[in-house]
């Protein structure tokens, strides 16, 4: 069967699929004409961060299976992939530790002022080290996760592992799976009241959409730092940008927008209490590896081998009855 390839993959990726006997097509050119003449004659497509236009799903008749290499789907339709009865993949199991080491990442960096030392050391300022801006511990913090899937509960892990106290807010995980994880769960009005850190763990769809806004902010401590790894458009932005602007959070760490990349005179860049990255929590090499695996066994599983296909990771396996 031939397979498309929208967008570059790790080359284990590749292996996985050929020596099941298919075909690959890499495709680079993402406007929809191209895609369209690509891929008409797919069974399955491996989807990177480029768009997906039902219009270009429709003209591939053979198409079977669309496998995110990632976790986040909001650049493809689920509802008319469901009307088409094509099913959705994700890499559910691949990316949880790179996602989760980013986070910490940026607690330790906005809170240590490793780059404000780093300055003063190389510009021959050693003995200038107490002018530096105090600089904080993450022991016996309180962190609250903004959602429980497999990347919140990676970083509870290592929150765990600094000895700080974990909340939970997500309405879809049982109190149980939290509390055995060593967390709490909170509601959200509780949790922003007391958190010191606040990490975003959960999908953008219409309920989540800025979910974190000007009322989130104002219920926050002025010491609070916020940390973005899941979605633009979950906080929402001017209402951030305002935040640290006037001092009402101490912080905030962002690897994704609301556009991206975003532009070049976007408010956020004059500031310097917010740390940015390019969407790339998840683009270690280890993690890269394991999503081009993962998408292609995903892909291969489920046209050839189903009883090896690891269910959990198609995200409508309901609506498709298998």
């Amino acid at each position: 069967m031939k397979i498309g390839l929208v967008g570059s993959i790790h080359e284990l990726g590749w292996e996985v699929l050929q020596s099941q006997g298919h075909s690959i097509i890499e495709v680079t050119d993402f406007t929809t004409s191209n895609l369209k003449k690509e891929l008409a004659d797919v069974s399955g497509i491996v989807l990177r961060t480029a768009q997906m236009p039902n219009e270009v799903i429709d003209a591939c008749p053979n198409l079977q299976i669309i496998a995110r290499h990632g976790v986040g789907y909001d650049n493809v339709d689920l509802n008319y992939l469901n009307k088409k009865k094509i099913a959705l993949g994700v890499t559910g199991t691949a990316n949880a530790v790179s996602v989760a080491e980013h986070v910490m990442t940026f607690f330790l960096q906005l809170t240590k002022n490793i780059n404000l030392s780093d300055e003063l050391t190389r510009k021959g300022k050693f003995h200038e080290k107490g002018n530096l801006p105090s600089f904080f511990e993450l022991y016996q913090k309180n962190v609250l996760l903004l959602g429980f899937g497999r990347i919140g509960q990676a970083v509870a892990k290592r929150c765990l592992g600094f000895e700080m106290n974990v909340y939970v807010y997500d309405p879809y995980v049982s109190m149980d799976i939290i509390e055995k994880n060593g967390c709490h769960s909170i509601s959200i009005k509780d949790g922003l009241k007391l958190a010191d850190f606040i990490s975003v763990h959960l999908p953008l769809n219409d309920e989540t959409k800025d979910f974190i806004n000007v009322e989130s902010f104002q219920n926050m401590k002025d010491s609070c730092v916020i940390v973005n790894t899941a979605r633009g458009g979950i906080i929402n932005e001017q209402n951030l940008y305002n935040a640290l602007k006037d001092k009402k959070i101490r912080a905030a760490g962002l690897d994704v927008y609301n556009q991206e990349p975003p532009p070049s005179d976007h408010p956020l860049f004059d500031l310097s209490n917010v740390l940015l990255t390019p969407h790339n929590a998840a683009l270690t090499l280890e993690c890269r590896m394991r999503m081009a695996v993962e998408a292609s066994e995903t892909i291969s599983f489920y046209l050839k081998n189903r009883e090896n296909l690891n269910l959990q990771n198609i995200i409508n396996r309901k609506e498709l009855g298998i």
